[in-house]
Formats: structure tokens, C-alpha cells, sequence
């Protein structure tokens, strides 16, 4: 009998059910049984906040299974990923990229706009502490860590000490939680990460029958946009955690299929907010987001993110732990 494949996985819940539907889909499409291998990473032991944590901590210990090949293949939410490659290891899938809006979810089913001033709201992203304070509503922006579970009870629970926490909708979505959603935020006001929603199905590039073989997953729309959207990134040279924001859309253009990239680079108390936008083919997704991103960077981009870890007003040290 053919072995399972490895397929490591950070253990919390949501690392677990992202990898768990990958290794269904691969086993679906190519009869290969799949195992899941849990692999402690530097981010899941620490309780500093996510944006000091610095890049690639929740990526580097699966990274290093993978090359000391305790692991045949890992899976990472690609928001996650520096931006920089790994040496002797391939990107072969992005399967179908979740909804990538940010979700609010609010005490007695409030939408952001009903939220009153000095509401407390919950995130464990700069770039979502930038956009609300950007908003001008004098919310009260707590950054949080945590599971899902732990940072839904800080609104929902018997306990609960916020109004409302901002969270990834597509995480709600792959755990089965989008009941809680009480607001889908539209991109206009709270622009996603880059490569939010988006999974990376990591191997190494010397086992081309794998590369190969997790192939079939790949899903070519998701991987331009969040190509175009980590150009941008990158040419900013700014990590996973800066506040930075980008969304892809692809769409037909008069000539074909196109990609609207949006991107936004936002001070961290949210009185600068640059925002420019960029269209292009497919095919030149990578040109597109340095295009972008070069000329949010003649705006003065590289002022703000120099700004970095001050969270601005209304903001509190994290307390709590993933």
C-alpha cells in the first residue's frame, strides 16, 4: 500500500481544519491518503503581540520540517509567509482562495456604522488597528491574540469584556462560524491583507513527483491575484504584520480577463491613509502590485511604515494569549 503523505500543520484550530480540507481534496483528486503531522511554531509559544513577533514566525518551524523532511508537504495561510522564497522549497498550490473580506462580529448583531463612540474593538492586526482608527468613529481598538474561540468570547462569551472583534471571514468560514458574522466588512472601508483567504501548499522543489502531484490543486485566479497583491508587499519591503493592505480582483476587461488591484498603506494611528489602485492582465500580476506599490512609495508610503508598533490613540498593550 502507498504511504500517506506528511502534512504538517501548526495545531491550532483553524491550521487543522484549513490542512485538514487540503489533504480531503488531494486524497479526492488523486486517491493518495493523506495524514496530518502538528508542528509547534515560534509564534504559536509566544504571547508578544502578532505585529512584534517579526515575520515568518507562525511559517519557520514547518518550514524546517519540511527541509529536515519529517514532513512531505505543509500548509499556510499565505497572509503568513514572508515575502522572500525559501531556499529549496516550492509554492505548487493555491487552491481557491475563501472570501478575503474582514468580518465584524458585534454585540446585539451590530453593523460597524451602528457601533457608538468609544466602542471597544478587538484585533491582532496593525493593519486593521490603522483602518478603524482611519474611520474617525473614536473607537476603542484593542489589540488581541488568540484562537478564534478565545478572541469570539471576548464578545460572545459570559465573560465578555469588548464590543465587537474584527476578524478573517474566511477563517470563520473554513471552521463553520460565519453565524456569528454580524457584518461583512466591504473592502472600501477595511481593505484585507495581502493574500488573505488564500492557502500556500508548501514542498520541497526537489520531489517533483509531489510538485506534481499537489498540482492538481492549484487554483490559477487565486494564485495571479495573490501574486499581484504580495508584489506589492514585497516592493514595499514591509512584513506580513505592516499596514499594508491589497486585494486582487480578476475580472473581464474589455480585452480579456484583467486584474483590479486596490492597495493601501495606512499610518498606525490612522491619520494617513494612502490608497491607489492598478489594472493589468493575469499574466503580469507580479508588475502589477510593483507598479502599485511604486507609486503609493512616491506618495510618501515609506514614511508611514516607518511607523510601525505605534498603535496610535485609543489603543491597549495585548493581554491575552494565542
Amino acid at each position: 500500500m502507498t504511504a500517506p503523505l506528511r502534512l504538517g500543520t501548526r495545531g491550532s484550530a483553524l491550521a487543522i481544519a484549513q490542512s485538514g480540507h487540503v489533504a480531503e481534496a488531494l486524497t479526492a483528486a488523486t486517491g493518495r491518503p493523506v495524514e496530518l503531522v502538528e508542528v509547534v511554531t515560534a509564534g504559536d509559544r509566544s504571547t508578544a503581540p502578532v505585529h512584534r513577533l517579526g515575520i515568518g514566525v507562525f511559517v519557520s518551524a514547518l518550514r524546517d520540517a519540511l527541509t529536515a523532511r519529517e514532513i512531505d508537504f505543509a500548509v499556510h495561510s499565505y497572509k503568513d509567509l514572508p515575502t522572500a522564497a525559501a531556499p529549496g522549497l516550492h509554492i505548487a498550490a493555491v487552491p481557491q482562495r475563501q472570501d478575503p473580506r474582514d468580518a465584524l462580529i458585534a454585540r446585539d448583531g451590530r453593523t460597524l456604522a451602528e457601533l457608538p463612540p468609544g466602542a471597544r474593538v478587538g484585533t491582532g492586526a496593525l493593519r486593521r488597528i490603522a483602518q478603524l482608527h482611519a474611520l474617525g468613529m473614536q473607537l476603542e481598538v484593542t489589540p488581541i491574540r488568540g484562537n478564534v474561540d478565545t478572541r469570539l468570547g471576548r464578545v460572545l462569551g459570559p465573560d465578555a469584556d469588548l464590543d465587537a472583534v474584527v476578524l478573517a471571514r474566511a477563517g470563520l468560514a473554513r471552521l463553520g462560524r460565519t453565524d456569528v458574522i454580524t457584518e461583512t466588512l466591504d473592502p472600501m472601508l477595511m481593505l484585507p491583507a495581502p493574500a488573505q483567504g488564500a492557502l500556500a501548499v508548501e514542498c520541497r522543489i526537489d520531489d517533483q513527483d509531489l510538485v506534481e502531484l499537489l498540482g492538481v490543486l492549484d487554483h490559477a485566479p487565486s494564485r495571479a491575484a495573490v501574486v499581484a497583491e504580495r508584489a506589492l508587499l514585497a516592493t514595499l519591503e514591509a512584513g506580513c504584520s505592516a499596514p499594508v493592505a491589497a486585494y486582487g480582483e480578476l475580472a473581464e476587461g474589455d480585452a480579456g480577463e484583467e486584474i483590479y488591484l486596490r492597495g493601501a498603506v495606512i499610518s498606525p494611528d490612522g491619520t494617513r491613509d494612502l490608497r491607489l489602485s492598478r489594472t493589468g492582465t493575469p499574466a503580469d500580476a507580479a508588475e502589477i502590485g510593483k507598479a502599485l506599490a511604486a507609486e503609493l512609495l512616491e506618495l510618501g508610503a515609506d514614511s508611514i511604515l516607518g511607523q510601525e508598533g505605534h498603535a496610535g490613540p485609543g489603543t491597549q498593550q495585548f493581554g491575552s494569549t494565542e
